[in-house]
This record gives structure tokens, sequence and C-alpha cells, in this order.
């Protein structure tokens, strides 16, 4: 059994434990997954209380609708979804309140802490491979990802910083694989054009 399937496994027997009652099976699932969800709203938002604020409603609403959780997807793609939702709902606010702050490329991604997201987002790129990263050109993907259409930005996270398969950001955002591989190619682009001759 792979580190994924044990994961969905255990996560249905703490919802099943939860549906009989047990208080304590949700306390698990939020120590389990608090981390992995922080981190991602973190990645979307840029803001730590943002994150934290909208880290703490993701769970709130998780205990809420539980209930009603059916288990057509994994407990942790729905967890996923919420905070999504909740994210972007916050991210329109905060781009409205604060348009011209750049995105620190500086901050680890990932559960290593050591990658950081000026070494995801070249390699992705398709950068030739003795390109040099520099500071500058950090600050420049920086500076060119607050520019991307929110759609775009979100999904690149979600690919590139979150290595999630095409599979996973589908479940998340509710669209089609072919739906997601195309937004990608598009985000792709788009970073691509506002990069400039660096980029080509």
């Amino acid at each position: 059994m792979s580190m994924k399937a044990q994961d969905v496994a255990l996560d249905r027997l703490l919802v099943d434990r939860f549906k009989g009652g047990d208080q304590s099976a949700f306390e698990e699932m939020v120590k389990r997954h608090w981390d992995r969800i922080y981190a991602m709203v973190n990645q979307l938002l840029r803001n730590t209380q943002d994150a934290e604020e909208v880290t703490q409603d993701t769970f709130i609403r998780a205990h809420r609708g539980l209930a009603n959780f059916r288990g057509d997807s994994a407990f942790s793609t729905w967890l996923y979804q919420i905070a999504t939702n909740l994210a972007r709902n916050r991210y329109w606010y905060w781009w409205r309140r604060r348009r011209d702050q750049t995105i620190s490329f500086d901050q680890p991604v990932g559960n290593d802490f050591e990658t950081t997201l000026a070494e995801v987002f070249p390699a992705e790129l398709e950068t030739p491979e003795d390109a040099t990263v520099t500071q500058e050109f950090v600050n420049r993907i920086s500076e060119c990802m607050t520019k991307l259409s929110p759609k775009h930005r979100e999904i690149l996270i979600l690919r590139n910083v979150k290595n999630m398969s095409y599979e996973e950001i589908a479940d998340i955002l509710r669209i089609s694989v072919g739906t997601v591989k195309s937004r990608i190619a598009r985000a792709r682009e788009s970073l691509r054009a506002k990069m400039g001759d660096e980029f080509k």
C-alpha cells in the first residue's frame, strides 16, 4: 500500500469515527492536515495572518460539513477544495487592498523546507539547464507572477509548488483534467510573455 493510499485509508477511518460521535477523531484530522492546508493557503495569499484565518475557517467549515461528506473524493481533496474557495475569496480582497505587493520567492516550499519557490519555477518553466538563477531573475518571476490572473497564479501554485497531479487539481478546482492542462499551458504562456526576452 502506497503512502498516499495509507493516508486516504486513515482519513476514511477518522471520518467514520467522527460520524460515529468520536470528537477526538476530528482533532486528529486537524493535526494531520493543518500544516499542508496552511502551506497551500499561504502560497496563495502571501500573508501569514490571512493564511492562519483561512486555515482555521477551512477546519470550522469541514467540522460543520463532515456529517454530509459522502466520500466521493478523498477527505484531503475535499479539504483542499474548501481551503481553495476560501483563499480565493480572501485573495480578491487582498488583491484590491494591496495591489502593489510583490511575492517573496525565498520562502521554502514543499515538506522539506529546503526547496524554495525560486528553485521550483525556473526548473518547471524550461529555462536552459545551464542558466544561472540570479536574484534578478527570481525577482522578475516574482513580479510577473503578481501580474497573472488569479486563476493562472492559483493553478501554477497548485501544480508547481504543491506538485499536485492534474487529477488532484481537477478535483480541487472542480474542472476537467483537460481544462487543467490547457489552463496550465495558458498560465505558463502568460508568464513567459510577461517575462519577456530572458525567458525565450
